[in-house]
């Protein structure tokens, strides 16, 4: 281990001199960044936002929420509201990105909340606009804590019988709010687009020491240095932990500064070590594989590029694939791109260690799997 430390050191300290690596590192994705945020930065806020509404039930308590609640905030400018037949036709309309969220009123919703019977009213919420779905929640939310407060009143004013306040409280989380067909990605289009341009360069960073290998090769100090009692395995080893770690170096201060400068909400810090550390790791153990069946460095490099923005693009770094829905946001999955900017926005909004472990667990076994391919690599090219 000793060994990898000394060799991930001595070509750390040449990196340092190759201006290359600042750019990929810092230099490209933070100045993008920046360009990003100034042209998207107020995307979410620029116009209305477009949300349809099903009322199935045309009970009082549904006209309170849509006569009450929703026609005075449409009259305010902040929504568009689109009354539409059917749930079938709402949906229709929200994947094709013509309605941001959709408003589902179910029948028989008045007799619930008159009786203190569960129901809910339904969210069907675009997942390429998450400011849109989280104004469509705030509203439903504001609607169904008023229907507690006067459940709890009605129950008090009944002369404070236990039994009937038991029965408010316990009836005090039955009107709910229920997202179907969104994820909980939080990100503006700014910030968005500036954590893509991160993990987009993320692959270019740490491609230069998955293909140091390869350079000391055509500069024949592979030769000399293996005459000395360092095995491959060490090199190897060398050469990963310095992209892992320029990589975790770069990433988090590209987190940092677009928290800074941009006012990105990251959320829990400790899920974002965890994500941003295993995105580093899959990310340079694909470089990795594709240096061990390169023929060459010059090689190397062309096929790391051309993986890097194919997995970008697929992965939504340029833009929101899921957006697109159908297909191509199922395909979108088959990238680490993917599974790490959908973990940053869970986190982003609120989500807690234990709820972005699924996507740390794929971005793991991305980076198990490439690295197994790596290793098999390096070892046929030694003749192991």
């Amino acid at each position: 281990m000793r060994t990898a430390l000394l060799i991930a050191g001595k070509d750390f300290k040449q990196r340092l001199r190759d201006k290359t690596l600042l750019m990929y590192a810092l230099l490209l994705p933070l100045g993008l960044a920046f360009v990003f945020n100034l042209v998207f930065g107020g995307v979410d806020e620029q116009s209305a936002t477009r949300i349809g509404l099903l009322d199935a039930d045309r009970g009082t308590a549904a006209s309170r929420f849509t006569d009450g609640v929703l026609r005075p905030v449409e009259a305010s400018g902040a929504i568009d509201l689109r009354t539409v037949q059917s749930r079938e036709e709402g949906e229709k309309l929200v994947e094709d990105g013509d309605l941001t969220a959709l408003f589902v009123i179910p029948q028989g919703f008045t007799a619930a909340v008159e009786s203190g019977a569960e129901t809910a009213i339904v969210i069907v919420g675009d997942e390429g606009s998450p400011t849109g779905t989280s104004v469509a929640r705030a509203i439903a939310t504001s609607y169904t804590s008023q229907v507690t407060t006067v459940r709890l009143a009605v129950a008090l004013a009944g002369g404070g019988d236990p039994q009937a306040v038991q029965q408010a409280v316990a009836s005090s989380e039955a009107v709910a709010v229920e997202r179907v067909g969104t994820s909980d990605k939080q990100l503006d289009w700014g910030t968005y687009m500036a954590a893509g341009m991160a993990v987009f360069f993320l692959f270019f960073t740490v491609q230069f020491g998955a293909s140091g290998m390869l350079e000391e090769r055509e500069n024949g100090t592979m030769a000399r240095l293996l005459a000395a009692p360092v095995s491959r395995t060490a090199v190897l080893a060398g050469k990963l932990l310095l992209s892992v770690f320029v990589g975790a170096v770069s990433m988090a201060l590209l987190m940092a500064a677009m928290a800074l400068l941009f006012d990105a909400q990251w959320g829990d810090p400790v899920g974002l070590a965890l994500v941003v550390l295993t995105g580093v790791v899959a990310a340079t153990a694909l470089m990795a594989s594709v240096a061990a069946f390169a023929r060459g460095h010059e090689a190397a490099s062309n096929r790391q590029a051309v993986l890097a923005i194919v997995l970008g693009a697929l992965g939504g770094a340029f833009f929101p694939v899921a957006q697109l829905g159908g297909l191509m946001s199922q395909i979108s999955k088959i990238s680490p791109h993917y599974w790490f900017l959908q973990s940053l926005a869970d986190l982003s909004g609120g989500a807690s260690v234990g709820d972005v472990l699924p996507g740390v667990a794929v971005l793991a076994a991305f980076a198990a799997v490439a690295g197994g391919v790596a290793v098999y690599g390096w070892r046929r090219e030694a003749g192991a």
